[in-house]
């Protein structure tokens, strides 16, 4: 039922508001003409379109308005041209009344159900009840999770960051952690350290440390040449003598003057044989001089390879690493 009604800037309303207080279940407004009685009722029946006037329903429990005046005459009812003034109504159907009846009681249980419902939910003056429980500990819930917030805030406050500044934003935090978050519950202890590792002065980056390939050197150190002995043809007559003396270089050294000196011995300067000038060429034979290649250019594979080793090492000692024992590194470069 209405508890009470607010009029305001409405026909014969004015702008300050007027109140009827104190209604029951019955009540009757009577006056002249013009005073108000028509505004009323509309201002129950269609509350949207008088939105400076407010109608109060008593627990809050707002009701279907069945409004009985001029409009609704007007809406529900129509006369026939030919008999004035003359309304036809059906009569009432027993049964039909019956099921308004028993349909009425049903509702009139609901609403006392609805009006007992709001009564625990907000109270008897909308400001208690069970919602007012509700907040109560909620703000008490919000009042412990910020002692806890205040409590760790001085190790833990990077991982509190976006809700350190209000409590209500910390409480939600901590109810969405404690639904989503599956990780495995860790020491207050453990957390601290972490958080001093992850939140803490931001780490110095040290530069790699660059790894060495000797993997070219030794290969080159293993090379099949190594091993073979480089002479040449042991079948030439002057084969003996060079494998005695051991001379094969010098001898290999001298046969390019040889060669430019019109044949003769660029030692004693004697007129040499074409014999002689065939022997040197036989000895210093196509396998003799593939043979002294490959080792000349293994010797400079082998330069290349340890320069470039060592001045990535001396890069490297040029801006050591703290992890790096500089001076050890200097003595096996």
């Amino acid at each position: 039922m209405i508890d009470s009604i607010q009029i305001q800037k409405a026909a014969t309303f004015g702008d300050a508001p007027e109140y009827l207080d104190g209604l029951l279940q019955l009540n009757f407004i009577y006056g002249a003409n013009g005073t108000g009685k028509t505004t009323i009722s509309r201002a129950i029946a269609d509350e949207a379109r008088f939105q400076n006037c407010k109608v109060i329903w008593r627990g809050g429990t707002k009701l279907e308005a069945l409004v009985y005046n001029r409009d609704f005459i007007d809406l529900n009812f129509g006369q026939t041209s030919d008999l004035k003034g003359i309304f036809t109504l059906g009569e009432k159907d027993k049964t039909t009344l019956d099921k308004i009846v028993t349909a009425k009681t049903e509702l009139d249980g609901f609403v006392n159900q609805i009006q007992t419902l709001t009564a625990s939910l907000q109270g008897d003056d909308g400001n208690g009840g069970k919602k007012s429980e509700l907040e109560a500990l909620e703000s008490e819930f919000e009042d412990q999770c910020w002692v806890l917030k205040q409590r760790h805030d001085e190790k833990l406050q990077d991982a509190f960051s976006g809700v350190r500044s209000k409590k209500r934003d910390f409480k939600v935090r901590i109810l969405t952690e404690a639904v989503t978050n599956t990780a495995v519950l860790k020491p207050l202890a453990d957390l601290e350290k972490k958080a001093e590792s992850i939140f803490g002065e931001t780490p110095e980056k040290a530069s790699p440390i660059s790894e060495f390939a000797f993997d070219k050197l030794v290969s080159l150190e293993s090379n099949p040449i190594l091993k073979k002995k480089i002479i040449g043809k042991t079948d030439v007559d002057i084969a003996a003598m060079i494998q005695k003396l051991g001379n094969s270089d010098w001898v290999k050294e001298g046969r390019a003057f040889f060669d430019v000196n019109d044949k003769l011995c660029p030692f004693c300067q004697q007129k040499t044989d074409e014999s002689f000038s065939k022997s040197l060429n036989e000895y210093f034979d196509e396998q003799f001089e593939k043979d002294t290649k490959a080792i000349e250019q293994l010797l400079t594979d082998y330069k290349t390879e340890s320069a470039r080793l060592q001045q990535n090492i001396q890069v490297m000692l040029d801006a050591p690493s703290k992890f790096l024992d500089a001076d050890k590194l200097e003595q096996i470069k």
